[in-house]
Formats: structure tokens, sequence, C-alpha cells
């Protein structure tokens, strides 16, 4: 069928308004497990301190009618510590963009320091659960927190070959662990971990695993989900809980945690410890422009890492 002539087409015109969405789509992941699901403390110096104590093994306790007492001699506490840690993101936006009237936004710097927030926050992930020891600072050098693989030494299982996976040197996130040689996260390895927890006091209730090592988790014949009713029209894929001889835990991955490392966790006995807590400042303006900061400052307080452990140097395909 023909055009009429002297039709006025949109190929023509001159000032149609562009078709832009007002909604801005972002499908980066912002989750931050181990943060969300461990506690807050309060730090009142750039190195925070605690202690941990342990009680003794049960033993034979019968004694003779009329005996005096003997006196047991007593084991003083440990006394650890971790420093604090700045993390911070730095926004700054021309005065014309932020007067701009923009798609899927009403304020330029409100929207960039709601996503810089979340960067700062998936930031801390990674910190809180590296594998980076814990340094001091000096002038010029920042201080650091050691993450979460630099305190547990008690319940591991690593690999061995050559090199041999080693624990950390101390219970004190003063040093990272050496990569052992890589092997298949299995069920015999995980039962290991949970068992060595609980034989040490712990209770855990949560196995904490990257994408890949979640879905080998889903193959497990101690997984919860392979004896539970699903519904007929239903695909049952996965797992979410883990069934041991020790209690179930919850099976949590993670995009920030090492891929290769399988934590088996306590919650209760982690906990980030804030020196500063979030804040957000206005930087001295020195243009036409507006700038802001986000910052915090924070460590990581193991509480006791025998109620932990870790299944390390697994591979990641």
């Amino acid at each position: 069928m023909a055009i009429v002539a002297n039709t006025y087409q949109t190929y023509q015109a001159i000032g149609r308004r562009e078709d832009l969405s007002n909604t801005i789509y972002n499908i980066a992941p912002s989750d931050t497990p181990f943060m969300s699901m461990i506690g807050k403390a309060k730090a009142t110096n750039t190195l925070a301190e605690w202690q941990t104590d342990t009680l003794a093994s049960a033993a034979s306790n019968a004694h003779i009618d009329g005996d005096d007492y003997a006196y047991t001699a007593v084991t003083p506490t440990v006394r650890l510590g971790n420093y604090t840690q700045i993390s911070r993101k730095t926004v700054i936006v021309s005065g014309s963009q932020q007067a701009s009237n923009n798609a899927g936004r009403d304020s330029e710097m409100a929207y960039q320091l709601s996503l810089n927030s979340k960067m700062l926050k998936k930031d801390m992930e990674l910190a809180l659960t590296g594998n980076v020891a814990k340094a001091v600072g000096a002038t010029g050098t920042a201080r650091k927190s050691g993450g979460l693989e630099t305190w547990l030494i008690t319940n591991t299982s690593r690999g061995g070959g050559s090199p041999a996976g080693a624990n950390p040197s101390a219970n004190s996130g003063s040093t990272a662990t050496d990569a052992g040689t890589k092997r298949a996260l299995t069920e015999a390895l995980l039962k290991t971990v949970i068992q060595s927890v609980y034989t040490q006091g712990g209770d855990p209730t949560t196995v904490m695993v990257g994408p890949v090592n979640k879905g080998k988790i889903s193959g497990f014949d101690g997984r919860s989900s392979a004896r539970q009713m699903i519904a007929k029209d239903a695909i049952q894929g996965g797992a979410h809980l883990y069934s041991s001889d020790f209690g179930e835990l919850k099976i949590i991955p993670s995009r920030i945690s090492r891929e290769q490392s399988c934590f088996v966790l306590d919650p209760e006995y982690w906990k980030v410890a804030y020196f500063r807590d979030f804040k957000q400042e206005e930087v001295a303006k020195t243009g036409d422009a507006i700038k802001r900061a986000l910052l915090v400052e924070y460590t990581l307080i193991s509480a006791n890492e025998k109620a932990s452990g870790i299944v390390a140097d697994c591979t990641i395909t």
C-alpha cells in the first residue's frame, strides 16, 4: 500500500523526545553474606583486643572421704587483637551534571553515593573474608585487618603434595596461609572439618562456599533437600541445608570469599568491630563540583577460632 504524498513521518521530524527508560538496570552483585551473618561490636582503638579461654577436658573426678583439697593451676586467658582498617569511596560530580534532568535518578550525587556505598560494603566483605594478614601500618602504609582465613588454625583441612598447605603460624591474624595443592571438595573432607569443630566445643551452623563448590555440595548425600518432599511440579536442583552427624548447617553461597575455600562457621564467634562507623563527609569545594567521601574504619574479631573451620585448597572448576 502506497504512502499518501506529503505524509509527515518520524524520519523527518525534529525535536522528538528520546525514549529513555527512567529506570537504571544494574545486576552487579552487592550481597555480603559473611558481614551480614556475624555480629557487630565497638572498637575503641586502632588495635581492638579481646580475650579467649577454654575449658579443660573431662577427667575422672572421684575423691577419698575426708581427703584434703588439692588446687589446680589456673591457666591464664589468651589475649588477641586485630588492627582497624580504613576503607573509603569518593565521589565528585560537576555542578552542571548535578543540575541536569537525568533519566533514572533525581540527583546524580545521591545516585553515585548509593552505588559507592554498595561497593564499599563489597570491599569490606573481601577484607573480612580474605587471606590477608593484619598490619600495624606506618607513615605511608595503610593498616590492615587480618581476614577470616588468617585466624583458622585448629579445624583445618589443607591440600597436601608439593606445595603442601600450611596453617597460619598462630591464631593471631598475623600470617596468610600458604597455598596447598588443589583437590576437589568432597563430602568426606567437609565431614572431617565439621566433626573437628564439634570436638573442639563448637556448634557450627553455616557452610559458606563459592558458587562452583556450592554446586558440588548439592551432590553430597548428606544434603537435607534430598530427603525433603517437594511439589510434584518443582525441580530440585540444589541444596540449602547439610544434615551432618552434629546438626544441620545452612549452605550459603558467596561471590566474594575465595572460591578455593569452604568455611564451616559458627557466626556467633565472629564480629565486625567499628572504630568509625559508616559516615558521609562533605569535602571542601575547590571548583565547580560537589565532592563527597564515604568512610568506615573497622576490624574483624575472632572471638574463638576453634568454633569454626575451613576446607582449603579446593579446586575451582
